[in-house]
């Protein structure tokens, strides 16, 4: 049995997390990539752009080592920074966002996982571990991982962990659409009871 490096595993699960968002865009014009589908303006490029943010703030200012890369939002803007101008191209969100895990990257690699961290945006004094904020950071990169695999799959229908792998069974249109009808008619009986 191979001896787990705790540091190794948790960088390795945020990397798989991160490479999922991105590959999310493949395949898709401009108006999709950016495309609301959810009531609070959920779309793909969004995440990509405010997990590229939280990249900076959390392995950045939490620790002492803040980016001038940080992505700049509008003057007066109030609502969730999930979403790209249209002044900012796709490439330059995804750069923004690999220059954000370079730097998280280096974070992680020059301290230890014991080091203690402050989080400003935290109201309880945001004191923290370099182990909690890599735990919280791909918690939280998973989960919008999650989103962005439900509005890719909104916009085209393509689902899954990896452009290799969907995790889902491989069956045609018909068959998928019997699957989902079967879910409706059973969610349908289960609200009749």
């Amino acid at each position: 049995m191979a001896i787990s490096d705790p540091k190794a595993d948790l960088l390795d699960y945020l990397r798989g997390a991160r490479s999922v968002l991105v590959w999310k865009l493949d395949g898709l014009d401009e108006y999709d990539i950016r495309r609301p589908l959810t009531p609070t303006g959920t779309n793909l490029l969004g995440l990509v752009k405010h997990l590229a943010r939280g990249e900076f703030g959390y392995f950045g200012e939490t620790f002492g080592r803040p980016s001038d890369a940080v992505a700049q939002w509008p003057a007066g803007e109030e609502t969730w920074e999930a979403w790209a101008l249209p002044t900012e191209s796709r490439e330059s969100v995804v750069e923004l966002y690999r220059r954000s895990w370079a730097h998280a990257d280096a974070t992680i690699e020059a301290l230890p996982l014991d080091a203690v961290g402050r989080v400003p945006w935290w109201g309880d004094g945001g004191e923290v571990t370099l182990h909690h904020v890599l735990v919280h950071v791909t918690a939280e990169t998973q989960r919008h991982a999650g989103h962005a695999d439900i509005v890719r799959e909104l916009i085209d229908g393509a689902v899954g962990l990896l452009p290799t792998m969907t995790n889902v069974p491989a069956l045609d249109p018909a068959a998928m659409a019997e699957h989902r009808d079967m879910v409706e008619r059973n969610a349908r009986e289960a609200a009749g009871r």
